[in-house]
Formats: C-alpha cells, sequence, structure tokens
C-alpha cells in the first residue's frame, strides 16, 4: 500500500475561478445548462482515495453541476505542492490544515481557510500491542519514527503535552519495516493508511489519533484567496455547499457511492475497494469529518474558540510566535449552516 505523507505538505493556498457572473443559488433539484456553469478548480494534496471522497461524490452525483458549477477535482502526488500552485494562480482552492492559514498571517498573505471537512486530523503514532505502549503517555522517552514534517508539525505538540523530547526521534521514510522488525519502535502515520497496511502483515497494532490527545489542528480544508472571496462570494459559497452535501452522502455510502469509488479507483489505480471501504469505516468510526462541532454546526464547521486554541496551543510549543492576530487567516462565512450535521 502506497504510504501516505504527512497531511502538512498538503499545504495549500489559492486564486478562484474565472468566467461568467455567478447567479442565484440553483435548486439542488434544478438542471443546469452546460454554457451557465460557472468554473472552478480544486487541487487535492495527495492521489485520490477515500478521505477526498465527497468531492468525488458530488462529482459523480451531479451535485456540483446541479449547484451550477463546473468543478475540476484535480489529484495530487509525491510531487505535487499545492500551495505553490495557489500563490502562483494555477488552481483556484486547494486542500490544506491549519498551519497552512496561519502562515498566510504570518507571511502577510492574501490568503485564508473557509471550511475544514475534516474534524480531525488522521495523523496516528502506531505501537505494537502488548509491550506497554498503550497511551500517547506511555510513549514518552521511548523511540519513535518521525518524518521531517512531523518534527515541525505535531511534534513540537508532543513535546509540550506529553513531555517527549527529540532524543526519541529516529527517523521515518514510510517504509514500515524498521517499525515491524522491533517491538521497541512506535512511528507515525495516517490513520486509514499505515494501520490497514499493518494488518495485512498479520499484526494488529496500537493506533494513537493525536487528535484524540488534544492535536486539534484543522484538516482537508478549502484554502482560498481573498481575491475570490470578495469577486466570487456566491460562487465560492455553491462550491462548498455542494462539497459538503457531497460529503455527507458519501460517509452514508449513498445512491452515487459506488460511482463516486468508481472516479477514485480511475483516477488512482493503486486504490482499490477493500482500501476504501476501510478508510470510510475509519472516518466514521473515529468521527473524522461528523464529530465536535460538525454535529451541531455541520459538516465543514470551524469556530473563532477552536481557531484560538490551536493557535495558542501551537505558539506556547514553539511552533508560531505569540501574539499574532490570526483572524484574517480564516473566513466562518461560508459554513455552519447544519449540512450534514449528524
Amino acid at each position: 500500500m502506497t504510504m501516505q505523507k504527512f497531511r502538512l505538505n498538503r499545504r495549500a493556498a489559492l486564486g478562484l475561478i474565472g468566467g461568467g457572473a455567478a447567479g442565484a443559488l440553483l435548486p439542488v433539484s434544478g438542471r443546469v445548462n452546460a454554457q451557465t456553469l460557472d468554473k472552478v478548480s480544486y487541487q487535492t494534496d495527495w492521489r485520490a482515495q477515500a478521505e477526498h471522497g465527497g468531492f468525488y461524490y458530488a462529482q459523480a452525483a451531479g451535485i456540483y453541476k446541479k449547484y451550477g458549477l463546473d468543478a475540476d477535482i484535480r489529484m495530487g502526488g509525491p510531487q505535487m505542492h499545492p500551495s505553490q500552485l495557489l500563490l502562483g494562480g494555477k488552481v483556484d482552492m486547494v486542500m490544506s490544515n491549519a498551519f497552512e492559514a496561519i502562515n498566510y498571517v504570518r507571511e502577510k498573505l492574501p490568503f485564508l481557510c473557509i471550511a475544514s471537512i475534516f474534524q480531525k486530523d488522521p495523523q496516528v503514532l502506531i505501537s505494537h500491542p502488548g509491550v506497554g505502549n498503550d497511551s500517547l503517555a506511555a510513549l514518552k522517552g521511548k523511540p519513535i519514527l518521525i518524518s521531517a514534517g512531523g518534527r515541525t508539525s505535531f511534534w513540537p505538540y508532543l513535546k509540550s503535552k506529553y513531555g517527549y523530547t527529540d532524543e526519541q526521534i529516529r527517523p521515518y521514510t514510510f517504509n514500515m519495516t524498521p517499525f515491524l522488525a522491533d517491538k521497541s519502535l512506535s512511528q507515525q502515520g495516517y490513520l486509514s493508511s499505515e494501520p490497514f497496511a499493518i494488518q495485512q502483515t498479520g499484526l494488529k497494532p496500537v493506533v494513537h489519533l493525536l487528535a484524540d490527545g488534544g492535536f486539534e489542528n484543522y484538516s482537508t480544508t478549502i484554502n482560498i484567496s481573498k481575491k475570490m472571496v470578495e469577486e466570487k462570494k456566491e460562487v465560492v459559497q455553491r462550491f462548498v455547499d455542494a462539497t459538503l452535501e457531497g460529503w455527507a452522502a458519501y460517509l452514508k455510502r449513498g445512491e452515487h457511492f459506488k460511482a463516486a469509488n468508481d472516479l477514485i479507483m480511475k483516477a488512482n489505480p493503486e486504490m482499490d475497494l477493500v482500501k476504501i471501504e476501510y478508510a470510510v469505516d475509519s472516518m466514521n468510526k473515529n468521527g473524522i469529518v461528523v464529530s465536535g462541532d460538525a454535529t451541531t454546526l455541520g459538516i465543514g464547521a470551524m469556530t473563532e474558540a477552536r481557531w484560538k486554541r490551536f493557535y495558542e496551543t501551537m505558539a506556547e510549543a514553539g511552533v508560531f510566535q505569540k501574539g499574532l492576530d490570526i483572524s484574517p487567516g480564516y473566513s466562518l462565512a461560508f459554513v455552519n449552516k447544519g449540512i450534514g450535521k449528524s
């Protein structure tokens, strides 16, 4: 199975659509003439997979078209740098995270985050069973395989919250062989990726979801340019609403679930239905999309309180400078409308 990069490398930024004037919000049941569709592009951070399923569902089910959009969902990959494409105006919107949005503010860039599909970042630490590594707190002082990206993102949080030290770090190169060969080792991973691959070897690992340990990074976000928000606000709203509707149906394995998965597997031949089903089960079981604020505010939810907590926690951990006003890095105008709430 292809190992997932840490999602921080899904860095994002934007500059949105062009073309004709946006009309009034079209009812989902309405039919739209192809000539009236507003073109929008969204760049994902990795190869097509179930973790992008809502976007593909909205495409396969015709939801984007019903909202008057010709949506181009572009697949990422190991050599893809979404943030560069956004900053360069090559794509309208990108998949990213809270780190990147705060970086926009720090670097005075005219971009922001307008929705967070994942309420929980799927980043995990993985340990062997039966060796006493049954909690994040228990991993203090023990060797952990960590990538370069992880060292500058979630690792400072673990040091601050659980007392981890840099002496614990062993290099992680997205190869599971060292972990499998040494029961004393733990390693980083992605909830629906490495644990699945490890289970195929016959080992049932202990999986520690960092979000359940207080790591509140918004993940699988929609990041966009302020220019697009100002000039095409109504088009942006339609894209967000259609996307959230797609996610609500995908997680429930709606009528067009198979069609969405067919699009995913066509774009990424390394993906198969077993991996997809495992990922959907993992997202539902762990509340990756629908949990916390999303249970009352709807899929994509964000709040000022959580943005503030995350920033202050990471600033205390030394990732960001203290005293930064991060409010220009996000907008709540497009979410919290109850779409897909449980």
